[in-house]
């Protein structure tokens, strides 16, 4: 829904639409408005202030709150499943499934991911496989050659706040 106001422009009262996506120097002086979900959008705040986040091509198919890693593919930034038995550390996740070459939005650990399942409150989790979370860390004895890495405490049974630590190379 269009927020406006009313102002004197020219000696006339003219209706004036609120920014909710800014167009760069082209919305310079511009009243902004909150979006569909009551927030602000990134394109209206400084450089370095927002979401922590990258956005990068998907080199397979990733579900909704999966962790990925981002790598470099002959030199372009993608993302692809973290997984813990192929060596891929978790670099952050993604709120809305990705296709594969679709373009998708990764988030930083250290924020919660909340598009989880089947989690248990004050329950700790690490990576798992497909960029899924498993509730007890590797055995260095019998994990030889996967990666253990520590990714947060659930908050409740969809919610993980995530914490970010270097992977263990077993």
């Amino acid at each position: 829904m269009a927020q406006g106001f009313l102002a004197r422009v020219a000696g006339r009262t003219r209706q004036i639409i609120a920014t909710v996506i800014s167009a760069g120097a082209g919305s310079a002086g511009d009243i902004v408005a909150l979006d569909d979900a009551g927030k602000l959008d990134v394109s209206v705040l400084p450089l370095g202030i927002g979401a922590n986040v990258v956005n990068a091509v998907a080199s397979e198919a990733i579900g909704a709150g999966k962790f990925v890693e981002l790598w470099s593919d002959a030199g372009t930034l993608k993302m692809r499943l973290a997984d813990n038995s192929n060596n891929r550390p978790a670099w952050g996740y993604v709120k809305a499934a990705v296709a594969s070459a679709a373009s998708g939005t990764a988030y930083r650990l250290n924020t919660v991911n909340a598009n989880l399942s089947g989690l248990t409150p004050g329950g700790d989790y690490w990576l798992g496989t497909a960029g899924g979370v498993i509730d007890a860390a590797l055995d260095p004895e019998t994990d030889i050659g996967k990666m253990d890495q520590y990714l947060g405490k659930a908050l409740s049974a969809t919610e993980v706040v995530t914490a970010e630590f270097e992977p263990v190379y077993l």
